[in-house]
């Protein structure tokens, strides 16, 4: 059995992680979101917000999992027989930055780690980018899934 893990903070989900999980579960027979949880960042959403967009995201695909874990992703995929590592990358700098975090992975586990690049049409997406439009009143609507509504 092949599975994977996309991890992330996802505050909020936007429609590239949405892209990017929609195609990775075509390749593992189970793909976890993994929520990090990182004790010195300051989120806009609460932990179960962002888990509840997820999960309400997915609710009809059966192969996909939403969990929260503390600690090194290498940990956790150790912990729950994990074996693949699965990212997404825009852009250049996304890749620089993956790769060195994917050798370090598998300097510490025999981890691999499988990238997907964003399609074209969400490739400028970043939840930073969305934070930024919802704290500016924007229409943050056409950058997230129908999921993620302020209330």
């Amino acid at each position: 059995m092949k599975k994977a893990i996309f991890p992330g903070s996802f505050d909020p989900i936007t429609l590239g992680h949405y892209d990017i999980i929609e195609r990775g579960v075509t390749l593992f027979d189970e793909l976890i979101i993994a929520i990090g949880i990182n004790s010195s960042k300051n989120y806009m959403f609460t932990l179960e917000e962002r888990k509840k967009f997820i999960e309400d995201c997915f609710k009809h695909e059966p192969k996909i999992k939403v969990v929260t874990y503390k600690g090194l992703t290498v940990d956790f995929c150790q912990k729950n027989d994990v074996d693949f590592i699965l990212r997404g990358l825009r852009n250049p700098a996304d890749f620089e930055f993956e790769k060195a975090i994917a050798h370090t992975n598998r300097d510490l586990a025999p981890i691999e780690t499988v990238f997907l690049l964003t399609a074209a049409s969400t490739s400028y997406i970043s939840s930073s980018i969305v934070r930024d439009v919802i704290r500016n009143d924007g229409n943050y609507t056409k950058l997230v899934p129908k999921t993620v509504r302020i209330k």
